[in-house]
């Protein structure tokens, strides 16, 4: 699946874009499970175990900003976590895949809520980082709907601080008070369909989507067979080894010199990124609430 460029791109910057892995009506089938979702956040009036809602949602508008483990909830959504074609990549990085969880992030036109700078590996970090997230373009990601913008190379740098100012982690980098010079994120372009892969230490987020199109992004974790998790796994061995997707079971991790900070005290506010972000006391991106409403006069 993956040419030499393509492993030696991931190797060097941390990430890429891989065109035309999931086929038209694959693409076609989750826009129609994630639209029926969408429709159904009408009854839900909090965050809960299925969605993370925008502060402007209501029954008459349902405004979702994540679906929350979405393979869990619906059998498109479970394929696509195991999508051949996604493990045949992975493998070729790793060897052996292990899957992790998933989330659909949901920038809805004029509205979707950005995602500040951050490493996916302050949140689980692993006894080694052969650990990568897919990402799957539901919608075209241009340069204008809040695409995802990573950092070349960051993923073989150190692993930031991703706490707020009471010393609680909050899933967030200062770009300023850590010294992060953000100006040479790359944006991850592509059409429905195509994919993106990106290192769990690389530097990446997103800003508000500001345009009038849709930006639905199925994101799912993997991981090497013999990276464990420094902080367990509740669901004990046998449901670990439920996750494998290539390669055999191992009681052997593997240990590499790697980076670690853990995120501990846990966040203030649970649920999702965007709930352990709101306690950074900062923000890089600008949000919809930031920009000014122009008032229209009456003709």
């Amino acid at each position: 699946m993956l040419s030499s460029a393509d492993i030696a791109a991931y190797r060097r910057d941390g990430f890429i874009v891989l065109p035309g892995i999931l086929s038209f009506d694959e693409i076609e089938m989750l826009r129609g499970v994630t639209d029926r979702f969408v429709r159904d956040a009408r009854a839900v009036a909090a965050n809960d175990d299925i969605y993370d809602l925008e502060d402007t949602h209501s029954a008459a508008e349902p405004r979702v900003r994540r679906i929350k483990t979405p393979h869990l909830h619906d059998p498109e959504y479970a394929r696509a976590a195991r999508h051949p074609k996604i493990v045949e990549v992975l493998t070729d990085l790793w060897g052996t895949v292990r899957f992790d969880t998933g989330k659909l992030n949901m920038k809805s036109a004029g509205y979707g809520a950005p995602v500040e700078w951050h490493q996916d590996w302050a949140f689980y970090p692993h006894t080694n980082d052969d650990l990568a997230a897919v990402g799957i373009m539901l919608d075209d990601c241009d340069s204008e709907n809040g695409p995802m913008m990573v950092i070349p190379g960051s993923h073989k740098g150190p692993v930031y601080d991703h706490h707020g100012p009471d010393g609680r982690f909050c899933g967030a980098i200062d770009p300023q008070a850590c010294g992060l010079d953000v100006s040479a994120a790359m944006p991850c372009l592509g059409k429905a369909g195509s994919i993106t892969v990106h290192h769990a230490r690389a530097v990446h987020g997103s800003a508000t989507n500001f345009s009038g199109k849709e930006r639905r992004f199925l994101l799912f974790q993997y991981r090497a067979a013999d990276a464990w998790p420094l902080l367990g796994f509740a669901g004990g061995i046998e449901k670990f080894d439920e996750l494998l997707l290539a390669g055999p079971p191992t009681l052997e991790p593997r240990l590499a010199p790697v980076p670690v900070r853990l995120p501990l005290p846990p966040a203030e506010y649970q649920g999702s990124i965007y709930e352990n972000q709101r306690a950074t006391g900062r923000r890089f991106f600008e949000t919809a609430a930031d920009r000014p409403r122009v008032a229209v006069a009456a003709e």
